[in-house]
């Protein structure tokens, strides 16, 4: 599309998006279009260019619209960047004082994992995430701190597919209702714990950061050299509640700071 008859279209997808972010839910398409005043043929081609751009999902058992991952991401990408870098620096640098081991502050892209900040101690060891690095969100530590504070629909929509449930090693989900099962034990806990699904012999612990509306902006983790002692190598069930409490906190303040809030 170009030129200026394009914008009564641009106006109205923005005034869709305006809609769909006043809701606490979901939405149908005729009341989009009631609430706009707008012919519903019109409506429904505006949400189907929303949706090919990822800025509505469309929740077709329930024949409603909401919001997609474009418009959370370009509505928190002034957080997700440099402020939100400048923030997260000294407290990671904290963190790391505190507990000497290896702290990150990631963010999620689309369905991966996006390292934003790397803080080493003084002894590092190497490890696989570093500044830019994308890893699958399922399986780290830090992508599943944030994907289990999501809707359900939006981790539909992230991971859509079996293909996507790439394994690094051989641990981790491999479908979605296994993820789902993960988060839902993640978010009871607090915290969510990887342990050797990105890397053998190495772990994490992860926690949430949430914005003004109480979504998870970003997460900080914490990585460490670890191997079970299990005698078939399976997982042996560690959660580090006392280094996950220390994660916690500087997750905490980090929302603080960003005049964020918690469910």
């Amino acid at each position: 599309m170009g030129g200026s008859s394009d914008v009564p279209a641009l106006r109205r997808g923005l005034a869709i998006l305006q809609v769909l972010a006043g809701r606490a839910g979901p939405v149908s398409a005729s009341v989009i279009a009631r609430e706009l005043g707008l012919p519903r043929s019109t409506t429904y081609h505006l949400l189907a260019e929303l949706v090919s751009a990822g800025f509505a999902i469309h929740l077709p058992e329930e024949r409603r619209y909401g919001l997609g991952m474009a418009a959370f991401e370009l509505g928190s990408a002034y957080l997700r960047h440099d402020p939100l870098e400048r923030l997260a620096g000294p407290l990671l640098r904290r963190l790391v004082d505190q507990v000497g081991r290896t702290a990150h502050l990631g963010v999620l892209h689309a369905g991966e994992s996006l390292y934003l900040i790397k803080e080493r101690p003084s002894q590092p060891q190497t490890l696989v995430t570093d500044v830019g690095v994308r890893l699958p969100a399922q399986l780290t530590a830090s992508g599943r701190a944030m994907l289990a504070h999501l809707p359900a629909a939006h981790v539909r929509a992230l991971l859509p597919s079996r293909e996507q449930f790439v394994l690094r090693t051989d641990r981790g989900p491999r479908n979605l209702p296994e993820l789902r099962r993960l988060l839902a034990a993640e978010r009871r806990r607090g915290w969510a714990v990887e342990d050797g699904y990105v890397t053998a012999g190495f772990a994490s612990v992860a926690c949430a950061v949430f914005d003004h509306s109480a979504r998870p902006i970003a997460s900080i983790s914490v990585t460490f050299r670890h191997f079970c002692d299990t005698p078939d190598g399976t997982e042996c069930g560690n959660t580090w509640p006392e280094l996950a409490e220390q994660v916690r906190r500087t997750a905490a303040e980090l929302t603080t700071r960003i005049s964020g809030r918690t469910a």
